[in-house]
């Protein structure tokens, strides 16, 4: 049986402005950046406490992640704040340069990713940033769950040395994990045990699979859920330790299958131990306008698809 309960719904954004004020009071390296989205970042907190740490860019976000990458020459630990649109896709070739391939010490925080953004459309709905950032050398890949797990997260990454991307959203979600809990980064997490079928999720999708594994128990499937907070460096013995004791695999995420966390379990298990995999993701297809619980419904990332995901593979298992 599922051993967490939701302690209340919040934002994963707010998660990150609580850490972020957090730094600020305990690491003075610590500084941030906005391209004019300070509320919508729950940056003020930071900017109240901390006014001269606190660069706003405004609609320049190729220009802001230049300056994070200066800033790094004196020292400081820049965190930069926008959507994850405009983190990744519309600034790739200033990260490319000036902070991958540079090693350069930057915390790339962006919020609002996924369909889950919501009536905005997909015109800022990335599916892709997760490939996007963990094809480049050296960069970190995160996707917190929860409220709580996103506060740790921006906690962890001030003491990693190196560039990170740190993905999170808009809507409030169940906030299910330690509220004083110690994120290490890389090191899946196993929330529950089971021995018909892994589950292995990120972001958004972890708290369905957990309600999806209850459902499956009700139905004598033991499902065993893994949280995958870190796309990149990825927990390859825990996906392989498990997928030799289940036989069988879901990946679930909030992006497109293609690039995102199920290739690179898909990608793990192909080197180490084959096994049947089926993705909870979308579909190679931009998102469209709508609340996040209709665009989570048609594109097939809530509970329902991963049980209905949860059949099928264990049914090719035979």
């Amino acid at each position: 049986m599922n051993k967490y309960t939701d302690q209340g719904k919040k934002d994963t954004r707010s998660g990150f402005g609580a850490g972020l004020a957090e730094l600020g009071r305990t690491n003075p390296k610590v500084v941030a950046l906005c391209a004019d989205l300070v509320g919508s970042l729950k940056m003020d907190e930071f900017i109240a406490e901390n006014p001269d740490r606190f660069f706003q860019v405004g609609i320049a976000e190729a220009n802001m992640m230049g300056i994070a990458a200066g800033l790094t020459l004196g020292g400081y630990i820049p965190f930069t704040g926008t959507f994850a649109n405009f983190s990744t896709g519309r600034v790739y070739d200033q990260i490319r340069q000036s902070i991958a391939y540079s090693e350069k010490n930057v915390k790339i925080c962006a919020s609002h990713a996924g369909v889950t953004l919501g009536e905005d459309g997909a015109t800022h709905q990335i599916l892709e940033d997760i490939g996007l950032m963990k094809m480049l050398p050296g960069m970190t890949v995160i996707n917190p769950c929860d409220y709580n797990q996103t506060k740790a997260a921006t906690l962890a990454i001030a003491k990693h040395q190196g560039p990170v991307y740190l993905r999170f959203g808009r809507p409030k979600v169940a906030n299910f994990t330690p509220v004083d809990q110690e994120f290490e980064i890389g090191k899946a997490l196993m929330l529950q045990e089971g021995t018909d079928v892994t589950i292995l999720a990120t972001g958004h999708l972890v708290w369905e699979a957990l309600v999806a594994a209850e459902n499956l128990a009700n139905q004598g499937i033991s499902a065993e859920v893994i949280d995958i907070h870190t796309i990149k460096p990825i927990d390859a013995e825990a996906i392989v330790s498990s997928a030799k004791k289940t036989g069988c695999v879901v990946s679930a995420e909030e992006h497109n299958y293609l690039g995102g966390l199920g290739e690179s379990v898909a990608r793990v298990l192909s080197m180490h131990h084959p096994t049947p995999q089926e993705f909870i993701a979308t579909q190679d297809t931009f998102g469209e306008s709508g609340t996040p619980e209709q665009l989570m419904e048609k594109y097939g990332l809530n509970t329902k698809a991963i049980e209905r995901a949860v059949f099928k593979v264990i049914e090719r298992k035979g």
